[in-house]
């Protein structure tokens, strides 16, 4: 039953069901029917500063800057510098669907070459690997790198135009065009500009630390298994397996992990920084770690669960199951393995920056070297106390129970899915070892499978939630939106003023500043993914052909560990692309259907004479379009939020059909352990202190 158990949950997270689940678990992060909302807008307040700018003209060049303006090309006249707000507004929505169409077809190419590389692993020697495998690898990158220049290129389009407002703001401030509250509100809405700016550039620089820590922790997995292998008891290979998939584990945490911290608004990545200056439930004060640092530790939540787990197979009920726990021969305790590894992990957090979630991974590594050295010293003599037993069972049940806790706010803060499958050489060498008669440990699957159906639905749950919030949120900006429309389709010539051509200014820029933000994510998503396969070309392809063939405690050896890392990042890397495909698919979408057209009519409004009625005409014509978009936009997320509801109850009705008909029934406290630490693990009393 145990094997079919494997065979079942591999079953149930392909390739194929991974990326969907990615894509379910990110939809509410990179929802790009709401970042898309305020394009419209911007679209409509360009139409109504070509209308403007047919009307009176002056000069904004009283008081110009010392070494002259940067963006303004012509300050003499205020309607010259409108159109040109718009024309380059106009080349910005351009570049946008042209660059975003070439991303979709990019990213559509990744999958072919991934097949070819799985293929290549599953089938080719070493040398063949060697070889072949860097093409595939390569293939990816040049699209990355390709994807990186073209959104770019899309995002300096936008930052020019509100380089150009911004300026255009200033010379009117500075020209003394303005007086009292209006001045301040101006002067206001130019500070949030800048801070915004100032955001962006944090955003880039959390984007590097991350690209960092990535490579690094990437470049150490291999390390991280010749220290577990090396202290592996003869005998221990499901164990040690187990384990080792623990590690690949925490490397897909740590990558979606920082994946979202790409892709989170601002906003939420800020809630942590609030968190500074006061004390949590911890004790610990003025937190010094960032969102990537909090990601960096919160991932090796994998590592410490298998640590844990592997306690469980000396207890059986009630009792210790004395004499597997000590090695007669060798005399050495069997717990030794265990307490390595909790050391391991302990060493690699000491040198993380002080914050609750590594009080909370200390204190776990803590209690269970505690655990083995109480074990380790009883081995020897196979027995202690009845209350000694008790109370070592018990401190067991609570670390499970804390460390399945602490995994849960890991999937919940890296938005990593629960149900995970083995990587492809550990899956056959595991197949291989139970068809040769060997106990297999997957038995531990059996008692682990409904902790991973109940977080599956509580993720599930928890995406489905903060999605809702997310629509609300759209719905309300939805409606401030559409007032503003409103209000601008009310204005005739005379009473189109100085002070509404400033406001449309103000909101053109917060507009086109909100599109301009999604441009830098989509950046920071083909720099990780450049990231990934520079680290996989480097470093841990150099392992798998560096590494002898010398026979280890393991018959999964170190090549098919660096194979499966290869597997593993390579898929990784096509997971992110297939989130942008998905995104770059929604983007062009919704500009073919809503963006494009009015965006024409933009440039030929511009080219109109403004005395003539059809010009008046084709104003109209441009300000309903956008309302039209406006309404057309807010379907396309309530159809899209209908899909990802039926879709998240798909997945959770696949995993529970297929698991749930095979498992035994869970004993009712080991069900209310589990829903615990699952809650525990899923509330947001401590959410900031993990994302």
């Amino acid at each position: 039953m145990a094997s079919e158990l494997v065979k079942k949950t591999q079953s149930i997270t392909t390739a194929k069901d991974m990326r969907e689940s990615t894509q379910l678990i990110m939809k509410p992060y990179a929802n790009w029917e709401e970042y898309l909302t305020p394009a419209p807008l911007s679209i409509a307040i360009l139409g109504e500063l070509v209308f403007i700018s047919s009307s009176t003209d002056f000069s904004i060049n009283k008081n110009p800057p010392k070494d002259g303006y940067k963006h303004i090309k012509y300050p003499e006249s205020f309607r010259a510098c409108l159109m040109q707000v718009c024309n380059s507004g106009w080349w910005a929505f351009n570049e946008a669907h042209k660059n975003m169409d070439q991303i979709r077809l990019h990213t559509s190419t990744v999958p072919a070459y991934m097949k070819t590389a799985v293929k290549i692993l599953f089938q080719g020697s070493d040398e063949v690997v060697q070889a072949l495998l860097p093409d595939q690898l390569e293939n990816i990158r040049v699209i990355a790198d390709d994807c990186v220049q073209l959104a770019c290129a899309a995002e300096q389009k936008f930052t020019d135009v509100i380089n150009i407002i911004q300026e255009l703001l200033e010379a009117c401030v500075n020209a003394e065009h303005f007086y009292g509250e209006e001045l301040n509100e101006i002067k206001r809405k130019l500070e949030e500009a800048k801070m915004r700016e100032q955001t962006s550039r944090e955003a880039n620089e959390r984007s590097k630390k991350a690209m960092k820590t990535m490579e690094k922790e990437l470049a150490d997995a291999q390390e991280k298994y010749s220290k577990a292998i090396d202290s592996l008891p003869s005998g221990w290979e499901m164990i040690g397996m187990d384990f080792v998939e623990g590690i690949i584990e925490s490397a897909t945490s740590l990558t979606n992990g920082l994946m979202s911290v790409t892709t989170c608004p601002d906003s939420q990545m800020c809630q942590a920084s609030t968190m500074k200056d006061t004390c949590d439930n911890t004790g610990v004060k003025d937190d010094a770690a960032d969102e990537v640092d909090k990601i960096n530790i919160i991932s090796k939540s994998g590592e410490i669960l298998r640590a844990a787990e592997i306690l469980g197979k000396f207890i059986k009920g009630e009792d210790i199951k004395w004499k597997k726990l000590y090695d007669q021969k060798k005399k050495k305790t069997n717990t030794d393995f265990a307490a390595e590894q909790f050391k391991r992990i302990q060493s690699d957090l000491q040198r993380s920056p002080d914050c609750a979630p590594k009080q909370e991974a200390l204190r776990l590594c803590e209690t269970g070297i505690n655990i083995c050295q109480q074990l380790a010293e009883y081995a020897p003599e196979g027995q202690c106390s009845k209350e000694k037993t008790a109370e070592i069972i018990c401190d067991w049940k609570a670390l499970i129970k804390s460390a399945r806790a602490f995994d849960s706010k890991s999937k919940n803060a890296t938005k990593s899915p629960s149900m995970t499958s083995k990587p492809p050489m550990m899956y056959q060498q595991e197949n291989k070892t139970e068809g040769s008669g060997k106990k297999s440990a997957s038995q531990r699957a059996t008692e682990n499978a409904h902790f991973r159906i109940e977080q599956t639905r509580a993720q599930l749950d928890k995406t489905r939630e903060t999605y809702e919030k997310c629509v609300e949120n759209m719905e309300k900006n939805q409606k401030e939106l559409t007032d503003i429309l409103i209000t601008m389709r009310k204005c005739e010539v005379k009473e189109i003023d100085f002070n509404t051509t400033i406001e449309m200014l103000v909101k053109g820029m917060d507009a086109m500043g909100r599109v301009k933000e999604q441009w830098e994510k989509m950046v920071r998503f083909f720099q990780m993914v450049s990231n990934i396969v520079k680290v996989s070309l480097n470093k841990t392809l150099h392992n798998f052909v560096t590494t002898s063939e010398k026979t280890q405690k393991l018959s999964y050896n170190a090549k098919l560990f660096s194979k499966d890392q290869l597997y593993n990042q390579a898929f990784q890397a096509s997971n992110i692309a297939s989130l942008v495909h998905m995104i770059s698919e929604t983007y062009t979408e919704v500009s073919t259907k809503y963006l494009m057209d009015r965006v024409s009519s933009l440039g030929k409004l511009m080219a109109m004479d403004k005395s003539k009625p059809e010009f008046e005409q084709e104003r109209r014509q441009l300000q309903n379009g956008c309302d039209e978009a406006q309404k057309g936009i807010l379907q396309l997320v309530i159809k899209n939020k209908k899909a990802f509801e039926s879709s998240a109850d798909a997945r959770l009705e696949k995993i529970e059909g297929e698991l749930l008909a095979i498992l035994p029934a869970a004993a009712p406290e080991e069900t209310k352990a589990i829903k615990e630490a699952v809650v525990a693990g899923m509330t947001e009393e401590e959410e900031s202190n993990y994302c």
